[in-house]
């Protein structure tokens, strides 16, 4: 059986095809070429169109299949992983009445707050294990309050890859991980949670049928089979949020385990049996893919929003388009510390790990007659890795203290210079693999369907290579400097 992974991203969609007797990718494409933009009506805000990701999922199949590389018809089971805490709302024809609201979009942050404030803070981080703060849920109240003519059509509320789900199938349904990231899951009751649904006046039937991660959860229509060449009445046998997916593609399933991701935003991500919380709610905690009332595995989540999203404004604007490789050579050609510019890279919308702050993007000490585009380049890179540092010591506060950091090499992994600057300002070694996030989808269609179980998934999956922290105590002084220049914004 061939085994086909969806990755439904901020910038673009990614397939892969694997062969499930091997767990070998025999294609990867990406579509479209260029990324996809992010639609902006209002300071702070961030929508995308769902039906151009299903054109753009669509198309990215098509491409895929146009390889050559495999049958199309020997496809099995899709698995579908999607950028979190998205709004998806549709009606009863199954018709999208508005933008999704995504996940870096900051106009909620007021009503998150006063539902923290109203259900009671220790409720929220003791039940929800988080603040409601911008998450789905307090984006459906936004709209409830400003847009209730929209309001009152919503048939079912869901995240972005359940709406892929249903243009797959023509079915809707939602995991409890995909509810714990809306922060719509009681954790302690193991159901919807009564106190979001009665504070914002939810009624409860807009809320999908709840299925495990892991199942069958429709299958493919006829009209879509054909348009697809694929074969009519394969499942979709799996759905999780980007973060979480990303971490099962790196077999990080067990308590302590620990996985990081580099891509538009900046992502650590580590596995508990506890049902842990940050007091402050700066980091998330969500059921992993592998959750269940018997066996608690919950994600714990740091978010940085800009990351990967200021590389690419920095070639955007800065290097008249560069390639990415081409910046690399150029910063690494630049001496550590960047020769004293320091750049915070938060201009993505509210950070969460910054107590839901905008603070906004900052370039400190640049010298007009030192500094050349290639210390930009480098200091854009060593910022974003302090941001990770800055996170981790967080996560370390809530009893994260990971020793083997797991990253696909990919994104922000690609980059050896960023590399050198993640491993020694956070002190920790870091395994680098080929796995990404549509390989890690294929891989979860596969244990939804039986092929494999989650614990022998892995079995070829091997590191490419193991990078040890060399040069900590030159990185930790220029650490220090930057995390000053931080706190002067909070």
């Amino acid at each position: 059986m061939l085994l086909l992974g969806i990755d439904l991203g901020t910038s673009s969609i990614k397939v892969s095809v694997i062969d499930s007797q091997t767990q070998g990718c025999l294609c990867t494409v990406q579509y479209p070429e260029t990324e996809s933009a992010i639609i902006a009506e209002h300071p702070g805000w961030a929508e995308q169109s769902p039906e151009i990701w299903w054109e753009n999922v669509q198309q990215a199949i098509i491409k895929a299949n146009a390889s050559g590389l495999y049958d199309p018809k020997a496809v099995g089971a899709i698995g579908i992983a999607y950028q979190m805490h998205g709004l998806v709302l549709v009606d009863k024809e199954q018709k999208v009445l508005r933008n999704s609201i995504i996940w870096c979009d900051s106009r909620a942050v007021e009503i998150g707050n006063k539902a923290f404030q109203a259900i009671g803070e220790e409720k929220c981080l003791s039940n929800l294990l988080n603040s409601p703060g911008n998450f789905t849920a307090s984006k459906l109240a936004w709209v409830k309050q400003n847009e209730p003519e929209i309001f009152e059509k919503i048939y079912k509320v869901m995240l972005p890859g359940d709406f892929i789900g249903m243009k797959l199938s023509g079915e809707i349904n939602i995991s409890v991980s995909s509810l714990s990231e809306g922060v719509f899951w009681d954790f302690t009751r193991n159901e919807l949670s009564k106190e979001v649904l009665n504070h914002f006046g939810f009624p409860e039937d807009i809320f999908p049928e709840i299925q495990p991660v892991f199942t069958d959860h429709g299958r493919l229509s006829a009209e879509i089979a054909v348009r697809l060449s694929l074969k009519t009445g394969i499942p979709v046998s799996y759905k999780a949020g980007d973060q979480p997916n990303n971490a099962l593609s790196l077999n990080v399933l067990k308590p302590g385990e620990v996985a990081a991701n580099g891509g538009t935003s900046g992502v650590i991500y580590g596995v508990s049996d506890q049902l842990t919380f940050d007091e402050e709610s700066r980091i998330n905690s969500f059921a992993h893919v592998n959750f269940s009332e018997e066996q608690k595995r919950i994600g714990v989540l740091l978010c940085i929003n800009g990351t990967g999203i200021l590389n690419r404004w920095t070639r955007d604007i800065i290097a008249s388009g560069l390639a990415y490789n081409t910046m690399n050579t150029e910063a690494s050609a630049i001496s550590i510390g960047s020769k004293g510019l320091r750049i915070l890279p938060f201009g993505n919308g509210a950070e969460r790990m910054l107590n839901n702050k905008n603070i906004g993007a900052h370039f400190h000490h640049i010298d007009l007659n030192l500094h050349s585009r290639a210390h930009i380049f480098r200091a854009v890179q060593e910022g974003i890795a302090f941001a990770f540092r800055y996170g981790l010591d967080i996560m370390r506060e809530n009893g994260m203290n990971p020793t083997l950091i797991r990253a696909g090499k990919a994104n922000m992994f690609s980059s050896e210079l960023f590399i050198e600057a993640f491993v020694n300002a956070c002190g920790v070694p870091v395994e680098l693999y080929s796995n990404e996030g549509s390989i890690g989808a294929a891989i979860g269609a596969g244990i939804g369907v039986g092929e494999f179980s989650t614990e022998n998934a892995f079995a070829n999956l091997k590191p490419l290579r193991k990078i040890e922290p060399q040069k900590s105590e030159e990185y930790e002084t220029i650490y220090q400097e930057w995390k000053e220049l931080l706190l002067g914004h909070l």
